[in-house]
């Protein structure tokens, strides 16, 4: 019998897991991290990887160690400090290398892998009217197990629910930059001609990757530029992801706690906040030095069919002209985590209460998710799925550090007193 299990072992569930161990009672013996993936944090660092990340877009204050100097420090000690980026106006940020290297360092000193369990969570159920929860699990070997527990921390993001416009539906050699069998290393190596479809962060960083060549920049020309990035609009910058008066909790009870939760205007206060669709100033620089050598091509315009033309793909967009290349590669985004099938079937099967566009409702202290009886349930939440309390750095790290914040105080309780008295069915998930 654990006291609580977190469900999803990526940035959120490794940083819950350490706060818990930490600043709580609770102690290995009590918690519980299941992940499918070989390492925690592994999904972060196979999408990072997919996108040629170079650096975050975070501050270095935001890691998954608890002391928000501990990155900086780790850096210092290892004269690492030119990995901590500058940028005007905004502390430095973190190369991906030295935040990986840091991370696997938090969690060896803190032992957190002990607490992982490699397997995939397909329910979650009450055991009797009144009993614990059981999270039934299958691992590689398609074994199932039990795990039962008091409370669940719900660390989940969209999984591999990408966004795949239906023009791509059918059409070879279209790919998403997440998909497995995509490596944008071997990519690039490749004598083809790319097509990059997206406007955000991770299309800016694939296609920086992919126009990058072995050749004299000076012999290249935009006609003859094996990549070209196609957006639907022109592409915007912004530093972060949101104001940063968004990530202190004084600031996200005035802006964002004064409507009702689950309300519209919470939704929509979220979503205007959110700096969605555009890229830090930092790549946009290195688009445009890539468009000045001649090895990358910029596109404006919108997809409006695709089919495959002698072994190639034809874009024809809406203007009526019309993209040709060797391969397309999607970096569209995920469909939304509200929209998770999971989410609708855990809402149902264990009567909690859903706000606008599928939001959770919870508590705002504990992030508990309440139920429609208006009490509170068993399970917490983190992540995207938090946005509703948490703000709009919810999916992010800085969001990973307020939900903490919460959690510590609000789990351990609730593992020493669950009893939720009414019986709660099974939901299935696939994490």
């Amino acid at each position: 019998m654990y006291k609580c299990v977190i469900v999803g072992g990526g940035i959120h569930g490794t940083y819950c897991c350490q706060r818990l161990l930490q600043d709580t009672d609770l102690t290995d013996d009590d918690l519980c991290i299941v992940d499918p993936h070989e390492q925690l944090l592994e999904s972060f660092r196979q999408k990072a990887r997919a996108c040629d990340m170079e650096a975050l877009r975070s501050t270095f204050v935001h890691h998954v160690g608890t002391d928000p100097f501990g990155l900086e420090s780790f850096a210092e000690a290892r004269d690492r400090e030119d990995e901590l980026l500058p940028r005007p106006s905004y502390p430095r940020r973190p190369s991906l290398s030295l935040f990986l290297d840091y991370a696997a360092f938090v969690i060896d000193r803190a032992a957190l892998d002990t607490r992982h369990q490699q397997a995939t969570v397909t329910s979650i159920r009450r055991d009797g009217s009144s009993g614990p929860l059981v999270v039934e699990t299958t691992d590689r070997a398609d074994r199932t197990s039990s795990i039962r527990t008091r409370t669940c921390v719900l660390a989940i993001g969209p999984g591999d629910r990408y966004r795949r416009p239906a023009w791509a539906d059918g059409v070879e050699s279209i790919s998403h930059v997440w998909d497995d069998d995509f490596d944008p290393i071997r990519a690039r190596s490749e004598d083809q001609e790319t097509i990059v479809v997206g406007g955000g962060i991770t299309a800016a960083q694939l296609a920086r990757c992919l126009a990058e060549h072995d050749g004299e920049p000076a012999s290249r020309t935009a006609e003859s530029a094996d990549t070209t990035l196609l957006s639907r609009h022109d592409l915007e910058t912004a530093a972060i992801e949101a104001d940063p008066h968004w990530i202190n909790w004084n600031y996200i009870e005035r802006h964002l706690h004064r409507h009702p939760p689950g309300s519209k205007a919470r939704y929509d206060t979220i979503q205007a906040a959110r700096n969605d669709g555009t890229i830090p100033p930092t790549v946009a620089d290195q688009l445009e030095s890539a468009v000045d050598a001649g090895s990358l091509r910029r596109r404006q315009g919108t997809v409006r069919s695709a089919r495959t033309v002698e072994g190639r793909v034809r874009l024809l967009l809406a203007d009526g002209g019309c993209l040709t290349g060797d391969r397309v590669v999607l970096a569209t985004g995920f469909e939304p985590v509200f929209d998770h099938p999971f989410v609708d079937r855990l809402a149902q099967a264990f009567e909690l209460e859903c706000g606008h566009r599928g939001v959770p409702v919870l508590d705002d202290e504990t992030l508990a998710w309440i139920r429609t009886d208006g009490t509170e349930s068993a399970l917490f939440v983190t992540g995207a799925l938090a946005a509703g309390t948490v703000g709009p750095f919810a999916a992010n790290i800085a969001g990973a550090r307020r939900a903490a914040d919460r959690l510590t105080a609000s789990v351990p309780v609730a593992a020493e007193t669950a009893s939720d008295g009414e019986r709660m069915d099974t939901a299935t998930h696939t994490v």
